[in-house]
């Protein structure tokens, strides 16, 4: 590893300015990432395929563009993954199952892989995952959980969770998750990152290996908000003048509101109390903050379960019929579930989505941001099946949800940042929401830097 590559700290912004003007070249920028892979990977799991061969010749391409003044941008020369529900051409797509064993490698890229291939992006893999993204943990998948870079007797969070891990072990500067109940913010906050979950429709889904196809999203899980927003002009296509970084937007400025009610009800005490004391740095440098509820929010979980449920279950039909003994238990158990959710309910469900998404731009009038932690609790133990939440005992997989999952119901653009670790090292995520990705992003950097002191 060339010696001024400091992986635990590089982000990728200043990653492109070094490859740029040319103190650091692609091909050694790949080498340190390929040697923080093997260290550590086989411990924590975080991969299910390494592309080694081809991203050795796409950063010796990269850097021989770089030398001729053709650099493409700021992904040009960068390493990234792929969560392995994404077609990366000529590498099989797993989603994480033993059910596509029998799949032929992807015959070309989705469409998000081949507009970072066209950005000059190094693509080194694809990451593991909980089964075809069907839960919150990356407990149950077939490739063994993935575990967390700071503890490795816990979870990474899921279900991208091999994506966030990647990230933050420096294996590669930017990954790309899916998020259709938090899949990107949940193992984002759990390991300490930026995950970002665009607008409902902002990104393109071909080639994604769908989950519940009205609530998919693709988004980045990157190292600070700057970087998330370079990823993301990217996978959603934008005009080279949308495509720049979001100025961070100072929270002297901000309107926010504090989702309470049940978005704080059940939760560990030290995630409260970082959350609370983020709000009041951000009240102290000047923002106005109120508080509001969603009046419906009881209803979250079953509005999810009874879209998400039948949808998986629909697309999943062909694979239940023939190898259904190929999922782990607890997936099959969810699509087996999905296949008794009557038409009636579906529908319903359809509708209390329109209630929910209105409550959430009611709580966005007179405000610029929606805040709340994105998780109640830590990263759980490997194995873990329930959680602790004030009094309750509630499963690992329903409590990490509990905070994310309106968000891609509403489509409302969400994202992740730190804000702070527990007395046992573990991350915590600030959750903000807005109406706009790059209205939200240009907040989420002004926030970043006033909470986690964070300047590029």
């Amino acid at each position: 590893m060339p010696a001024d590559v400091d992986l635990d700290h590089l982000t990728l912004t200043r990653a492109a300015a070094r490859l740029a003007d040319r103190s650091l070249r692609a091909l050694d920028l790949l080498d340190a990432c390929l040697s923080r892979l093997h260290a550590t990977s086989s411990a924590l799991n975080a991969f299910i395929t390494v592309t080694e061969e081809e991203a050795r010749q796409a950063a010796t391409a990269a850097d021989a563009a770089c030398d001729a003044g053709r650099s493409q941008g700021p992904l040009h020369g960068i390493p990234m993954a792929l969560k392995d529900l994404i077609d990366q051409q000529g590498v099989p797509t797993t989603a994480g199952s033993r059910v596509r064993d029998d799949e032929p490698p992807a015959a070309q890229d989705a469409v998000v892989a081949a507009r970072l291939r066209a950005a000059g992006a190094v693509l080194i893999g694809k990451t593991n995952l909980h089964e075809f993204a069907f839960g919150s943990t990356n407990q149950d998948s077939a490739f063994g959980p993935v575990h967390h870079p700071s503890d490795q007797t816990r979870l990474s969070g899921g279900s991208s969770g091999g994506s966030a891990v990647a990230v933050a072990t420096g294996m590669a500067l930017a990954s790309l998750g899916t998020d259709t109940g938090g899949s990107v913010r949940i193992p984002a906050a759990a390991c300490g990152l930026v995950g970002l979950k665009p607008a409902y429709g902002e990104v393109p889904l071909d080639g994604v290996v769908p989950l519940s196809t009205s609530l998919d999203h693709v988004g980045p899980l990157c190292r600070t908000s700057e970087d998330a927003w370079i990823v993301h002009a990217v996978i959603a296509g934008l005009p080279a003048d949308q495509a720049a970084p979001p100025a961070p937007r100072p929270p002297s400025s901000l309107r926010a509101r504090v989702l309470r009610g049940y978005f704080m009800d059940l939760m560990e005490d030290e995630v409260r109390a970082h959350f609370e004391s983020a709000v009041r740095q951000l009240a102290a440098c000047g923002a106005r903050i109120s508080d509001a509820t969603i009046a419906h929010a009881e209803d979250i979980v079953a509005t999810y379960a009874a879209i998400t449920l039948p949808e998986a279950a629909a697309w999943h039909a062909p694979y239940l019929a023939e190898h259904a003994d190929r999922y782990t238990p607890a997936v099959r158990q969810r699509l087996e579930a999905g296949q008794q959710v009557l038409a009636v309910e579906y529908l319903r469900a359809r509708a209390g989505r329109e209630v929910l998404r209105r409550e959430v731009m009611e709580a966005l009038e007179g405000c610029d941001v929606l805040l709340l932690p994105t998780l109640p609790c830590v990263a759980p133990l490997v194995g873990q099946e329930t959680v602790r939440l004030g009094e309750q005992d509630i499963s690992a997989r329903a409590a990490m949800l509990r905070l994310t999952q309106l968000f891609d119901l509403t489509g409302h653009p969400a994202v992740t940042v730190p804000c702070g670790t527990t007395r046992a090292g573990l991350p915590v995520g600030l959750q903000i929401v807005g109406r706009q990705t790059r209205d939200l992003m240009g907040w989420a950097g002004g926030v970043e830097r006033e909470v986690m002191g964070v300047t590029g």
